[in-house]
């Protein structure tokens, strides 16, 4: 098995600042914009574009956690523990993860979503687009496109949970 660093700190910060400014330029109104972060680690991404959002533009967006388990279609989990801080309805809500792979968090995110509300408008911000879609879902806003291998792994690491900030791949073979 072969672990190889391909995101180190500097890079996953520019990476964010980027999505950041994209937010920016690509919303008319950021106080009508909520984020919500699939939990674990979207949640502490979504918290540092937060953090960015009120460093350059002054303004301070509520941010939501999204526990996607119960309404995933491969394992059924009763408890859920999203919290959402305002209503949805009629906002913009940006869903914030860490890696997009086949489509199926997202998936079970949007459902979770709308269980909570009717959103003007549903976008996604992602660390990694990895590829390997089995749904029809896109990214709005990518860190960082990194092409794999269905074999090899996406590991996301954030220092608030792992200590450090890093992404790195790992090839099995």
């Amino acid at each position: 098995m072969k672990t190889k660093e391909i995101v180190d700190e500097l890079t996953m910060k520019r990476a964010i600042t980027r999505i950041t400014y994209e937010i920016i330029e690509r919303n008319k109104q950021l106080d009508n914009i909520v984020l919500a972060g699939i939990k674990t680690r979207g949640v502490h991404l979504a918290r540092r574009i937060q953090e960015r959002l009120e460093q350059l533009e002054g303004i301070s967006l509520p941010i939501g956690e999204l526990d996607i388990k119960s309404f995933r279609d491969d394992v059924k989990v009763e408890e859920n523990t999203t919290s959402m801080p305002v209503d949805i309805s009629g906002k913009n809500v940006i869903l914030v993860d860490d890696v997009l792979y086949t489509g199926r968090t997202i998936r079970a995110a949007i459902d979770n979503l709308v269980s909570l509300g009717r959103p003007a408008r549903v976008s996604l911000a992602v660390l990694v687009d990895r590829g390997h879609r089995e749904l029809p879902i896109r990214a709005d806003y990518v860190g960082k496109n990194i092409p794999t291998s269905s074999v090899e792994e996406i590991v996301v690491e954030v220092v608030e949970v792992d200590g450090q900030d890093r992404v790195s791949i790992i090839d099995p073979s």
